[in-house]
């Protein structure tokens, strides 16, 4: 992910999810392993593209223990981000694990951590960065909070920068749910990099694959591509998962 000319977003990745990418929200059995795969037109996270506007690649597994809701995965995306800031690499690597579980019968909770790993990166500050997260659900509603704690995603001197994602994916029938998302990324000590984002969308779950269409923004015109494009600029994006 990144920051500084880039990043964001989760994931419905991230596109159709607001949480970690694949990750089922039922109960699982006892062990559960799963797997997630998918091709988006643009990766973007938390508003931002990671692809300068173009496709990506992207699949991950995670496990999870029924009995005391711990989970632990990983998940992987083609990037050009790095590049674009000087550096190298086109991968970008996430290694996470949590607990999640309910408080009452409406309120859920879900506390981790997750390390975004950008192999040769070469940036100094490094791109790899470690956030610390914690979100709450109401129903189809959530809130949740992701707080770094080194470098934001090669912007120097930003550790204890924080992003706060409200949203909800709401059933509105016939298989479909209504994807409504905004965000805030609030960057330490270089608030010029500071911005809001915003995201509406539609995904279906059609047994095959899921497929999920999105209309994403970001406030902001300081993140651009080599070529000068505004890499938060409103754009509408496709995504074809499968989870199995």
């Amino acid at each position: 992910m990144k920051c500084k000319a880039t990043r964001a977003a989760a994931s419905l990745a991230i596109l159709a999810f607001t949480s970690i990418p694949g990750m089922a929200q039922e109960q699982p059995a006892e062990h559960q392993v799963s797997y997630n795969a998918s091709i988006t037109s643009d990766y973007r996270y938390r508003g931002l593209s990671q692809t300068r506007l173009d496709p990506a690649l992207q699949g991950g597994v995670d496990y999870v223990h029924g009995p005391t809701g711990l989970y632990v995965g990983t998940w992987l995306s083609t990037i050009k981000w790095t590049k674009d800031l000087g550096g190298d690499g086109n991968i970008e690597w996430d290694l996470y694990a949590g607990k999640r579980g309910q408080l009452t019968e409406t309120v859920s909770y879900d506390v981790g951590g997750l390390y975004y790993y950008y192999p040769d990166n070469g940036l100094s500050p490094s791109a790899n960065t470690f956030e610390l997260y914690g979100k709450l659900g109401f129903g189809p509603a959530y809130a949740k909070y992701s707080h770094s704690t080194t470098n934001l995603f090669g912007t120097a001197d930003s550790k204890r920068s924080g992003y706060l994602d409200l949203g909800a994916d709401i059933d509105v029938g016939n298989g479909f749910l209504l994807n409504l998302h905004v965000g805030r990324q609030r960057v330490k000590n270089n608030s010029a990099f500071s911005y809001t984002d915003y995201k509406v969308g539609v995904t279906k779950d059609f047994g095959v694959a899921t497929l999920s269409l999105a209309w994403i923004k970001a406030n902001t015109d300081g993140y651009l591509s080599p070529s000068g494009e505004n890499l938060g600029k409103s754009a509408a994006v496709l995504s074809v998962s499968k989870t199995f």
